[in-house]
């Protein structure tokens, strides 16, 4: 088996049960770890053989784009058009990370996370 990363997906959104969320959004980092064969990708040099990184990256967005109140509804979303999308995978892993969120104190991120 072989593993596929893309870290550090930067996109802005508007999830949060706050209206504030809802009208100022915020920052939010998606990190994707995908387990699939890529060995005829590797020995043929064809992209049709493998993921295709800007293919997630626009599902990811995608998703971003559709208001929630809860990260872990963004993360579920995410997780489930990367797998119907590629069906192939044999693990996947959606890490969604808020950034800054408004709490009663200094607390740099939240993370939610789904892997099978």
């Amino acid at each position: 088996m072989h593993t596929i990363t893309i870290e550090g997906i930067n996109l802005y959104g508007f999830h949060g049960c706050l209206e504030e969320e809802a009208k100022i959004g915020g920052n939010y980092v998606i990190d994707v770890t995908m387990t699939t064969d890529f060995s005829e990708a590797a020995e043929t040099d064809d992209l049709n053989k493998t993921i295709d990184y800007c293919a997630v990256y626009e599902i990811c967005k995608k998703e971003m784009a559709v208001r929630s109140k809860l990260i872990e509804q963004v993360c579920k979303r995410i997780h489930l058009a990367l797998r119907t999308q590629f069906p192939e995978l044999r693990n996947l892993c959606v890490k969604v990370t808020k950034l800054v969120p408004p709490m009663n104190g200094d607390v740099e991120k939240v993370s939610v996370e789904i892997k099978d």
